[in-house]
């Protein structure tokens, strides 16, 4: 990306997050040190995505185009171009591995692409294409598990690669909403990669993890076991299934359903209130009906209970269920919910950790929820990905600190 000649020092990346209840912009200056520096923040409802998957390409362009123009007006920049995200389950993944012959009897960075090519020589649907390549390790003549094989000596090298597809239409409609905003787009990635960046550890890596993120639309799973991404998938059932139990248990519309959720909804009944008192309407009724906390509960855990039921389900066949020493992180909007953590530790019977965004210098408060994981993640791997290279971003924004502290604060009390 490029920027404004005068203002070449402020490197600014932008990560969109377009999901299918809200779609979230952030805009983040890298600073000398090689930190990020959260300078603006957009937040719009979505509007034409169901289940990950654009269904209505105009109501989506005006939802990101809201977010965009909120996340311009705070860092006081026009944004050129995004990192952007994509999920639903038209994604698909597998592992692959390649070999070839090694040239000159020492490993080159020639060879680790040749051999990486060879890994994703593999056919796949018309209708798909690749969006990541992922190296896992390598094995040189027969030592195996080796990370940078750049360097070491042998005749044979091997490579073992997660590769991760999506529907060229899914994919293409995505990139035609964010060009429809007179932007480009710089990369697109898969959301559980891009919370990988902004949530799991190194150790977390290392030892074995897997990542959930619970979105509106779809659960996103991500499983890292000896440092590198092993697997990865999209389960169709997420919030917006827990709402619609709600509505159709209580006979109320769906916006009442979705605001008694995220206020009072609690997803394990034994840590339900039931001196909590909830109100709602019914459809079609003038009257108020009054519920309690375990009521809802009754509703919300069983639908959980099925998700976490099916990611085990996932986990097992995968065959890196044994592996997860580092245990469960949970992510994403519906992460938030009061015994849902419980809940989980409950059926996965391990360590069941928040997933908050993290790895950002002078972040606010506000953005360590999980909600913002996924676009974090974005601005993050932007930031490696350009490996210092000059973002495009046009900066006309005044850098005096309080300033930027007053429009963030007024982002705030707007949103919360």
């Amino acid at each position: 990306m490029s920027i404004n000649n005068t203002n070449e020092e402020n490197n600014v990346i932008v990560g969109l997050d377009i999901g299918t209840s809200k779609v979230v912009a952030i805009v983040a200056a890298a600073l000398p040190d090689g930190q990020l520096d959260i300078i603006g923040i957009g937040s719009h409802p979505s509007r034409g995505m169901r289940k990950g998957i654009v269904v209505n390409i105009d109501a989506t362009v005006q939802s990101v185009q809201r977010a965009i123009e909120e996340a311009e007006l705070m860092a006081g920049c026009q944004i050129r171009s995004v990192y952007t995200s994509i999920s639903g389950n038209h994604i698909s993944s597998f592992n692959s591995h390649g070999f070839v012959a090694v040239k000159g009897g020492e490993v080159t960075k020639d060879d680790v692409a040749r051999v990486v090519d060879a890994a994703r020589a593999v056919s796949i649907p018309a209708e798909q294409k690749i969006l990541h390549v992922l190296p896992q390790e390598y094995t040189v003549d027969h030592q195996n598990g080796i990370i940078d094989p750049v360097g070491m000596s042998g005749m044979r090298l091997e490579g073992k690669i997660h590769i991760v597809t999506a529907a060229v239409s899914a994919a293409q409609n995505v990139i035609n909403c964010v060009r429809r905003c007179g932007l480009e787009v710089d990369d697109i990635i898969l959301g559980q990669l891009a919370d990988s960046y902004s949530i799991l550890t190194d150790d977390e890596k290392q030892l074995g993890v897997c990542l959930i993120d619970i979105g509106a639309g779809t659960t996103d799973i991500a499983v890292y076991v000896d440092g590198a991404l092993r697997h990865s998938a999209v389960i169709a059932v997420a919030g917006d299934q827990v709402t619609n139990d709600l509505a159709v248990a209580f006979r109320t519309p769906h916006n009442n359903a979705e605001a008694i959720k995220v206020k009072n909804g609690c997803a394990y009944q034994r840590l339900a209130d039931k001196s909590k008192i909830v109100k709602l309407p019914s459809v079609g009724q003038n009257d108020e009906q009054a519920i309690t906390q375990v009521d809802l509960a009754s509703v919300i855990e069983p639908r959980f209970e099925e998700l976490f039921a099916l990611i085990l389900n996932e986990l097992q066949h995968s065959g890196w269920d044994g592996l997860l020493s580092a245990g469960i992180v949970l992510t994403g909007g519906s992460a938030k919910m009061p015994g849902l953590l419980e809940l989980a530790a409950d059926v996965f019977q391990a360590h069941v950790r928040l997933g908050l965004p993290r790895y950002a210098v002078q972040m606010p408060s506000a953005l360590h929820n999980s909600s913002y994981a996924t676009a974090v993640g974005l601005v993050l791997y932007g930031q490696k990905a350009q490996d210092n290279a000059v973002p495009r971003a046009d900066i006309k924004r005044n850098l005096n600190f309080n300033n930027l502290l007053g429009r963030m604060k007024n982002w705030f009390q707007g949103n919360f």
